[in-house]
């Protein structure tokens, strides 16, 4: 009975390790008119941290985030904002309170992140880069 605990333990323990570290590749994605090209992790991140609020062409760039608990959002607060869930939620809750800062908009799935983007060139999301199709242009992928 203990080496079946044992075994069980090890099993569980490895299955909830890789499922935490396997994400699916995720895109930054802008409308198909924005006339961006690409754009580098650090400017990503001051985007989406509320640190700048232009792309880097001079126009306006609006964040928009996956609802909190998805994927993707996990793995963009992770891998290009290099912080977790409880860290954004006390960096957006210090701006808030200072009125240094606004979060961004939160608009659901892939498909609705997906549909605002590509109806403003202003606008700046991420979703799982097999939900990309020609109504937007990818700027950055992970």
């Amino acid at each position: 009975m203990m080496k079946f605990n044992l075994i069980t333990r090890f099993s569980l323990c490895l299955c909830v390790f890789l499922g935490a570290n396997t994400y699916a590749e995720v895109a930054v994605i802008v409308s198909a008119n924005n006339p961006n090209a690409s754009i580098d992790a650090d400017t990503l991140s001051r985007i989406f941290l509320g640190k700048t609020s232009n792309f880097p062409d001079g126009n306006q760039a609006i964040p928009v985030d996956q609802t909190e608990g998805t994927a993707a959002r996990e793995s963009f607060n992770n891998k290009v904002l290099g912080k977790d869930s409880s860290q954004l939620k006390a960096y957006w809750s210090r701006l808030i309170f200072t009125g240094k800062g606004t979060p961004p908009k939160e608009s659901g799935s892939d498909a609705d992140v997906k549909a605002l983007v590509a109806n403003n060139p202003n606008l700046i999301g991420y979703i799982d880069s097999s939900a990309v199709d020609g109504s937007v242009k990818v700027l950055y992928s992970f």
